[in-house]
């Protein structure tokens, strides 16, 4: 790979307005004993639950670009959405109170699970404590309505929001994982890898269209492999990643990635977002237990599932693998009587 590849991209991102919110680099650390249990290619894990902003998580590196977006537009506060249990929301909070903005979040609850944790625990909790005003509705129709509400207000009131999208995953947002990505070529190459596998829980696709415009830019062989946790329209999440990664490419003066490189695998859901699945238990029990790392309910718990039935499948066994770790720890306290449930089976 052309070292001047990788160093021209750097340039081009750091035209961006940017906030430093994010504790970065993330370790990236080989897993030896989850390794030796389920064979395979070595693996590693790229530590981005350790980003430091309430608890942590991927989204840290999007609100770095999307605040400093928000910032330099003089905004007094920023409104986004998710759902109850929002991670992005967590750390969109978090972002907004150390920049002194205000922040509404308004967070819908037609998730198909219930337990009385889920309602008031884990990030819903978190939250309050740092001071967004929540508001929680039944669905993205009236998200939408309540949105046009706060910003009708804040004209009237001389305020300016800024909005930021689910999972903050705009073409802005996703610089935030193009950085990543050149930060993993780094790490990789310190290791004498120059070929791996990046392998993540993927939703609102922001980090894998950072991952994949950034490893393209930059002439890296590093793939990426996104696994689906929140809907099962592999068509329409196909179509939509091709749409952010060619915004995105395009917000760098870049080529975006090839078609070919857009890899996005599913089986793993389960019945549906946030729901949880014994395979998911069993991927959550194993970090815990072989490495001591905690994984989530909702993203990586059942990234790490479809992860670790590939390798006993036999697949993924040409390159290393890197499992990205995209935070969401605070989930598992919202799950209290499911989990609890099984380890005392």
């Amino acid at each position: 790979m052309p070292a001047s590849a990788k160093d021209e991209v750097a340039r081009r991102l750091a035209k961006f307005p940017r906030e430093n919110l994010a504790h970065l680099p993330t370790p990236l650390r080989p897993m030896p004993r989850i390794n030796e249990a389920l064979g395979g290619s070595p693996m590693w894990i790229k530590r981005d639950d350790c980003t430091g902003l309430a608890t942590g998580g991927n989204k840290a590196r999007k609100l770095e670009y999307l605040m400093g977006a928000a910032k330099s537009e003089g905004t007094d506060g920023v409104i986004t959405f998710g759902a109850l249990q929002s991670n992005h929301a967590r750390q969109t909070a978090a972002a907004a109170a150390a920049l002194g903005l205000s922040c509404d979040l308004i967070l819908v609850t037609n998730v198909d699970y219930r337990e009385p944790a889920w309602e008031e625990s884990g990030n819903r909790l978190l939250d309050e404590l740092l001071g967004a005003r929540v508001h929680a509705v039944a669905d993205e129709a009236a998200a939408l309505g309540l949105a046009k509400e706060l910003l009708d207000k804040s004209r009237d009131e001389g305020r300016q929001l800024h909005v930021i999208p689910v999972g903050g995953s705009s073409p802005i947002g996703a610089l935030g994982y193009v950085g990543c990505a050149l930060e993993l070529i780094d790490q990789l190459g310190g290791a004498g890898i120059n070929e791996a596998t990046v392998v993540h829980a993927s939703s609102s696709l922001g980090t894998q269209a950072g991952l994949l415009v950034g490893f393209h830019a930059a002439k890296s062989e590093h793939r990426v492999c996104g696994v689906a946790v929140s809907d099962h329209d592999e068509a329409a999440r196909m179509e939509a990643l091709e749409e952010l990664c060619s915004a995105s490419a395009a917000l760098l003066e870049t080529e975006p990635p090839p078609k070919d490189r857009h890899r996005i695998e599913t089986g793993f859901l389960g019945p549906g977002y946030g729901v949880p699945t014994d395979a998911m238990y069993e991927a959550v029990e194993s970090l815990a237990r072989y490495e001591g790392i905690l994984l989530d309910p909702v993203y990586t718990g059942k990234a790490m599932a479809w992860l670790m039935d590939s390798i006993r499948r036999g697949e993924c066994a040409d390159r290393p693998v890197v499992f990205l770790h995209t935070g969401g720890n605070p989930g598992l306290f919202a799950y209290q009587r499911f989990l609890s449930g099984r380890l005392n089976r």
